[in-house]
C-alpha cells in the first residue's frame, strides 16, 4: 500500500471500522496477492464517500425512522448506550455523549461507529439492532441533544 494513504485511512479509521466487513469480503474473494490493492480501492472509495458527505454536512440523504421506531431508538440508547456512557449519556465506562463533548465530530463518522463500532475497544457495532439510516439518525440526535424517553403513563 502506498505509504500516502496512511494518513488517508487513519483520518478514516471510524468511518472504515463500519464497513470493514465489506473490505474484508472483497479481500477474500480476490486471494491475497491482490488484497493491498483491493484495500487501497477501498480506502479511496471510502474517502471519495466521506467527502461527499461531509460537503453534503448534515443534510446527507438519510432516512429517517419512523415515529415509532424513533421511540424505540430512543429507548434503546438510553438503555444499552447508557450502561457504559451513563444514563443521563453525561459519561460512565464510555465517554460523554453530549453535544458539547460531540462538538466538532463528523455526523459520518459517529453512525460508522455507532454501527460498526470501535475494533481494539470495548465500542461494540450495533448493526445487528439498526440499520445504518438509523445509526445516522442517532448521531444526528447525539450532535444536537439526545430526546428523552417520554414518560409512562399508568394503565
Amino acid at each position: 500500500m502506498p505509504p500516502v494513504l496512511f494518513p488517508v485511512l487513519r483520518w478514516l479509521s471510524p468511518v472504515r471500522s463500519g464497513f470493514q466487513p465489506q473490505v474484508d469480503e472483497a479481500v477474500r474473494s480476490v486471494g491475497t496477492g491482490a488484497a493491498s490493492a483491493v484495500r487501497a480501492v477501498c480506502a479511496i472509495a471510502l474517502a471519495a464517500v466521506a467527502c461527499a458527505a461531509a460537503a453534503q454536512g448534515a443534510s446527507a440523504p438519510f432516512t429517517v425512522p419512523s415515529l415509532q421506531r424513533q421511540s424505540a431508538l430512543v429507548r434503546m440508547v438510553r438503555q444499552d448506550c447508557g450502561s457504559c456512557h451513563g444514563m443521563r449519556l453525561t459519561g460512565g465506562l464510555g465517554p460523554a455523549l453530549t453535544p458539547q463533548a460531540l462538538e466538532g465530530k463528523p455526523l459520518l463518522s459517529m453512525a460508522s461507529t455507532i454501527y460498526g463500532g470501535r475494533p481494539g475497544t470495548p465500542m461494540p457495532g450495533w448493526s445487528a439492532m439498526l440499520t445504518l439510516d438509523e445509526a445516522h439518525w442517532v448521531a444526528r440526535q447525539l450532535a444536537t441533544g439526545f430526546p428523552e424517553e417520554p414518560a409512562r403513563t399508568a394503565p
